[in-house]
C-alpha cells in the first residue's frame, strides 16, 4: 500500500469534507422547512465526524511483521467459554485446542454446569472447570466472569481464549507468543474468520476491512482492542487489572462509608444527650477524625492505616460517653444488633449482602443517640475495605461492566500503560450465524455493550490513555449511532417526492460543486484503505440494521441511566430451521422500503406529469432508488438457511 497516497487522499478528504459541511450549515438550509433541514444537515455532520475518526485510524495503518519465533518454556491455558452450546461443537474445539503444538493446558469453562460436557472433555484428555457454589447469590457476569472465575483456578502466564465456536489452527500459539518478549504487551489479537459463510455473505458475517486496515490502523496507536475471541492476553496483566479494580472498589466503598458516617454524627447532634458538653466534645473529635480521614483518602493515603486510626479515636469516643449515653441504649442498640444479624446472614448466603452505606443512610434518617451513632460508625467501619461483599470474587480481572467483556477490559489495558498487538493472520476457523434471527441478536449484544461501555466509561474521559488511544475507542463507539441518521436518510427523499419538501435551498452548481469531489474522494478512501477488500455488503448493513443500532442505544441507555437490565442471550451456534424465519424480524425496514416505493411512483409521476424540476427530482429518485438497494440485503438475508459447501466448488 502506498501510505503517502493514502495520506494525500485522507488530506483531501477531510479539507473537501470541511468545505462541503461548512457550506451546508452556513449557506444551504431551507428554514422554512427546518424540521427537515437540520436533522438532515445534522445526519450528514455525523456521517463526516465519521469519516475523520476512519480517516484517522488509516493515517497509522500498518501491517505487521510476523513475531519472532515463541519461546520455549512459557506456561499457557487455553480457555474455551461455553454456556450452552451443542456438546460436539464444544468438543470439536477442545480437541483441535488440545492439539495445539505449543505445550499448554487446554481448560473447557462450562458456565452450564453439564454433566455430558464434562464427562466428554475427561475422555478427550481436556480439562473442565465450572463454577462452584462460591457464586451462589451473586452476579454471574456472563463470559466475563466464567472467565474470571477460570483465572482463579489456574496459572498460565498467558491466556489464549476462544469463543466454543472457533476452531484454533495448531500453530496459533507458535505465531503469537513471540510478540510478548516485550514486556509491556499485554494482548495479542488475531482475525475472527468464519468457514460457514457463502461466497457472499449474505448475512454480511466476515469483517475484512475491521480485522484488518481498521485493526491495523488502531494497532498503528497502539489502540488494537480485545475482541473476545482468537486472543492471547497476559495473566500479569489481568491481575494488575483485578487488583487495580479491587482497589478502587475498596476505596470507593470507604469513601461512602465515612460520607455516611459523617452523616450519622451530624444526625446525632439533634438528640438531647449531645447537649451534654463532654458528649459534645466526642463528637467533635470524631467529626474533625472523619474529615481528617475523608481528605487523607483523597490524597492516596494507606486505607488501612488512616481507618486502623479513625477506630481508635471513635474507640476513645465512645468510651468516655458511655455514661451519659446509657439511659438512652436499649431501643437503638436492639435494631443495630438486627442490622448485625442480617449481616452475618447475608454472609452465609441467606439473605442479600450486608450494605453498610444502606444501613448507615437508614439510621442517618432518625435521632440516633451520640453513643448509638459512634458504635454504628464503628461497626460499619470494621466491615468495609475486607473483601467485595455483592460480588463472588474480590479481585475481577475481566471487565464487568457491559454484556460483552472484551472492549473495556482491553481500554483498561491500555489506561494502565499496556501494550496490544493486531496479528494479521487467520489462526482460528469459526461459525457465523446461519440465520437473520441469530445474527441481529449477536448484533445487538455486540452493540449492547459497546453502548454500555460508552456511557460507564467514556473513553475520551479516561485517565491513562492518549489522545489517539481515546478517539481510537471513540471511533468504534460512535459508529453505532449512525441508525439515528440513517432515518433521515430514508426521510428525506420520501419528504421530497411525496410533499416536495426540498431542505436545501437547490441542487444548484454550490451543491453539486461541493458535494460531487468529497463523495468521490471519500469513496477513494475506502478504496485505498481496503487494498482490493470487499465492502460493499458492510456498507449496506451499516445502514439496513438501523433498528439495531437504534435498539443497542436506547436500551444501553435505559440499563445504565434507568437500571433497567438487560436480557443476555448468548450467540446460537447452530441453524435454527427455516419455519423459525419470520418477516416480522425486518418490520421497520420493509415498512421504510414501502415508502421508498411509494415515493418513487410519486416522484416519477411528478416528474412526468406534472412537470417538475428535473434536477431536484432525479437526486431525490436516485438517492431512494440507492436507499432501496441498500435494504435489499435483508431478502436473501431472511431466505438464507445456511452454509452450502458446494456453493464453493467442492
Amino acid at each position: 500500500m502506498n501510505t503517502l497516497l493514502l495520506r494525500i487522499t485522507i488530506l483531501a478528504t477531510v479539507v473537501l469534507g470541511v468545505n462541503y459541511i461548512g457550506w451546508r450549515w452556513l449557506f444551504s438550509l431551507n428554514w422554512d422547512a427546518w424540521w427537515i433541514a437540520l436533522p438532515l444537515v445534522a445526519a450528514e455532520t455525523y456521517s463526516f465526524i465519521d469519516v475523520c475518526l476512519f480517516a484517522l485510524t488509516m493515517w497509522r495503518t500498518r501491517p505487521r511483521p510476523p513475531a519472532a519465533a515463541a519461546p520455549e518454556g512459557r506456561t499457557v491455558d487455553v480457555f474455551i467459554a461455553t454456556y450452552n452450546e451443542p456438546v460436539e461443537l464444544v468438543m470439536t474445539t477442545g480437541r483441535a485446542a488440545r492439539d495445539i503444538r505449543y505445550p499448554h493446558k487446554t481448560w473447557i469453562l462450562d458456565d452450564g454446569a453439564r454433566s455430558e460436557l464434562k464427562s466428554a472433555a475427561r475422555a478427550e484428555g481436556v480439562g473442565y472447570i465450572a463454577r462452584g457454589s462460591d457464586w451462589a447469590g451473586f452476579q454471574r457476569h456472563a463470559k466475563a466472569g466464567n472467565i474470571n472465575n477460570a483465572l482463579v483456578e489456574t496459572d498460565g502466564e498467558f491466556i489464549l481464549i476462544l469463543d466454543a465456536d472457533m476452531i484454533p489452527r495448531p500453530e496459533i500459539l507458535d505465531r503469537t507468543l513471540g510478540f510478548f518478549a516485550d514486556d509491556a504487551v499485554a494482548l495479542v489479537q488475531t482475525p475472527q474468520i468464519f468457514s460457514n459463510v457463502e461466497e457472499n455473505d449474505p448475512l454480511g458475517s466476515q469483517a475484512p476491512l475491521f480485522y484488518g486496515p481498521i485493526q491495523e490502523g488502531k494497532d498503528g496507536w497502539n489502540a488494537a482492542y480485545f475482541c473476545g475471541s482468537n486472543a492471547v492476553l497476559r495473566r500479569d496483566a489481568l491481575m494488575q487489572l483485578g487488583i487495580v479494580g479491587y482497589v478502587k472498589e475498596v476505596d470507593r466503598s470507604v469513601s461512602s462509608a465515612l460520607r455516611e458516617a459523617a452523616r450519622v454524627l451530624r444526625a446525632s447532634r439533634s438528640h438531647p444527650a449531645s447537649n451534654n458538653p463532654d458528649v459534645r466534645g466526642a463528637l467533635d473529635v470524631v467529626t474533625t477524625a472523619v474529615g481528617v480521614a475523608r481528605a487523607r483518602l483523597a490524597a492516596g493515603d494507606p486505607i488501612g492505616e488512616l481507618t486502623y486510626e479513625l477506630h481508635r479515636t471513635v474507640d476513645a469516643a465512645t468510651s468516655s460517653i458511655v455514661a451519659v449515653d446509657l439511659a438512652s441504649l436499649e431501643a437503638d442498640l436492639l435494631e443495630i444488633a438486627a442490622l448485625d444479624r442480617r449481616g452475618r446472614h447475608a454472609a452465609e448466603g441467606d439473605e442479600p449482602a450486608f450494605d453498610g452505606g444502606a444501613v448507615l443512610t437508614q439510621l442517618s434518617s432518625r435521632d440516633l443517640s451520640p453513643l448509638n451513632a459512634l458504635e454504628e460508625v464503628q461497626a460499619v467501619l470494621g466491615r468495609i475495605g475486607i473483601d467485595r461483599s455483592d460480588e463472588a470474587l474480590p479481585v475481577m480481572p475481566l471487565a464487568t461492566i457491559s454484556v460483552t467483556e472484551d472492549m473495556a477490559t482491553s481500554m483498561r489495558l491500555h489506561a494502565l500503560g499496556w501494550k496490544t498487538v493486531f496479528h494479521n493472520e487467520l489462526l482460528a476457523d469459526g461459525l457465523a450465524p446461519e440465520d437473520l434471527g441469530t445474527m441481529l441478536t449477536q448484533r445487538l449484544r455486540w452493540g449492547q455493550g459497546t453502548m454500555q461501555v460508552f456511557l460507564r466509561e467514556n473513553p475520551l474521559f479516561v485517565r491513562g490513555m492518549s489522545i489517539g488511544q481515546r478517539l481510537m475507542y471513540f471511533a468504534t463507539m460512535w459508529s453505532y449511532l449512525g441508525g439515528f441518521a440513517a432515518i433521515v436518510y430514508f426521510a428525506a427523499p420520501v419528504i421530497f417526492l411525496v410533499l416536495g419538501i426540498l431542505p436545501v435551498h437547490s441542487f444548484a452548481f454550490d451543491f453539486f460543486s461541493r458535494f460531487i469531489p468529497f463523495m468521490i474522494v471519500n469513496q477513494l478512501l475506502f478504496v485505498i484503505a481496503g487494498r482490493g477488500i470487499r465492502t460493499w455488503r458492510g456498507q449496506q448493513y451499516s445502514l439496513a440494521l438501523f433498528p439495531v443500532w437504534i435498539a443497542s442505544c436506547t436500551t444501553a441507555f435505559t440499563n445504565v441511566v434507568l437500571r433497567i437490565p438487560l436480557g443476555f442471550a448468548v450467540t446460537p451456534k447452530t441453524r435454527r430451521e427455516s419455519t423459525d424465519r419470520q418477516w416480522s424480524l425486518i418490520r421497520p425496514q420493509l415498512v421504510v422500503m414501502a415508502l421508498l416505493v411509494i415515493a418513487i411512483i410519486a416522484g416519477f409521476f411528478n416528474l412526468f406529469v406534472n412537470e417538475a424540476e428535473v434536477v431536484g427530482t432525479g437526486v431525490n429518485l436516485a438517492w431512494a432508488v440507492f436507499n432501496l438497494v441498500l435494504l435489499s440485503v435483508l431478502f436473501p438475508a431472511i431466505n438464507y438457511t445456511g452454509y452450502s459447501p458446494r456453493t464453493e466448488g467442492n
